[in-house]
């Protein structure tokens, strides 16, 4: 076999292999959005005693502020469409790193443990400082469930379904 015939059964077999958008984004995203969000209402609301409407309000706050706690059910809804929408943007950036590094999909668990450790430094000490919500001080018997959490419930789920979605566009 020829170096370019052998190129070229590589370059497609590594083709085959590439998750699909739609099972990786949409439904990496909606599974992510559910378990972490079932997360944040067992952790904050029945551990921590915070309301289910305030949680989810909080999250709207990183647009509206702190008038996004005087919004009622509309900030409480803004809240819970907005952390579906990072959700599926969190997928959707693991999917487009999984083209250019076939890793994340070969080694599915350990990647996904680690990006969803990444997604929470990220969203914590990046976007939300950024945001209308401003930094926060630092507070370990928050920080360690959350990051155990985002490994676990956010970054795992996303990887094995990418390689999950891999897989079956192999055949």
């Amino acid at each position: 076999m020829s170096d370019q015939a052998l190129t070229h059964s590589v370059d497609e077999a590594s083709r085959l292999e590439r998750p699909r958008a739609l099972d990786t984004i949409l439904y990496g995203g909606l599974v992510v959005g559910i378990l972490d969000g079932l997360f944040a209402l067992i952790f904050y609301g029945v551990i921590l005693g915070a309301k289910p409407m305030r949680i989810f309000q909080s999250v709207a706050s990183g647009l509206l502020g702190k008038a996004s706690f005087e919004g009622g059910t509309q900030t409480f809804l803004l809240g819970i469409l907005l952390h579906f929408i990072v959700a599926l943007c969190i997928a959707a950036v693991y999917y487009a790193a999984s083209l250019l590094l076939p890793v994340l999909i070969d080694h599915a668990v350990v990647s996904g443990l680690i990006y969803g450790m990444i997604a929470y430094l990220g969203m914590s000490y990046v976007i939300i400082p950024l945001s209308a919500i401003g930094s926060r001080p630092f507070s370990f018997r928050l920080f360690l469930p959350a990051f155990i959490g985002h490994a676990l419930l956010v970054g795992l789920p996303i990887a094995l379904l990418a390689r999950r979605s891999a897989k079956a566009n192999k055949r």
